[in-house]
């Protein structure tokens, strides 16, 4: 057996303290989509910086790395993307059933103005050239990647005591006109971010009744689908 060249570079992997562990699970238990909590003040710049840095911290397949953040700070670009919303928002009313559509119109579904700043997430497949490693067989790899740098970066933001709002009512071709994004370049969320100083207990749609969250038991299978 040939020595790893490389076990110089290996660090040590023991368990979180007990404060440790409880901080991350408490990121996790209480992050929430921000829709309206907003406060106005501005996001400082090193803090931003550590946000970013925290999702480009993610895992990506074959360390691809194919996100970018736009930094969306220009009120008439926030405004038009607040109408981008909105024409889209209309649509997606008509899609719900007849019962549903008074509750959905009273969730305010976007922070796009209230939020100081919004971060477009995008995803370039080519970051890495045509053949990735651990992408070969599925070539939505780069995306999934790109979503758990957004993943980070909230859970970072909760730490920050920022909010978090993912917008994704709108049409594509308004968000990658108003940006000039590259048609080759995915858009995976745009995130609307700002200070908060209070967040719903539990998730917004279940305290409002749009859906309740799922026993995580029964989402359970062993070894088969639907294997119990």
């Amino acid at each position: 057996m040939q020595p790893d060249p490389f076990a110089h570079a290996l660090l040590p992997a023991g368990e979180f303290s007990k404060a440790e562990r409880a901080a991350v699970y408490r990121a996790i238990e209480t992050r929430r989509d921000v829709r309206d909590q907003f406060l106005p003040d501005p996001l400082p710049d090193d803090l931003v910086k550590r946000l970013l840095g925290a999702a480009h911290s993610a895992p990506s397949v074959g360390f691809m790395q194919p996100w970018n953040f736009i930094l969306i700070r220009d009120p008439a670009v926030r405004e038009a993307a607040r109408a981008a919303f909105s024409r889209a928002n209309d649509e997606a009313v008509e899609m719900f059933p007849d019962e549903s559509r008074d509750l959905y119109r009273s969730l305010k579904l976007e922070g796009i103005v209230k939020a100081p700043l919004s971060i477009c997430v995008t995803c370039d497949p080519d970051r890495a050239g045509p053949v990735v490693l651990g992408r070969t067989h599925n070539p939505r790899m780069d995306a999934y990647s790109t979503v758990c740098a957004v993943q980070n970066l909230w859970l970072a933001a909760r730490a920050e005591g920022v909010g978090v709002g993912w917008v994704s009512i709108f049409r594509d071709e308004d968000v990658r006109g108003l940006l000039g994004i590259p048609d080759r370049v995915e858009i995976v969320a745009w995130l609307c971010l700002g200070y908060v100083d209070r967040l719903y207990g539990e998730p917004e749609l279940a305290l409002k009744g749009w859906r309740q969250r799922l026993g995580l038991d029964a989402l359970i299978f062993q070894d088969r689908w639907n294997g119990r």
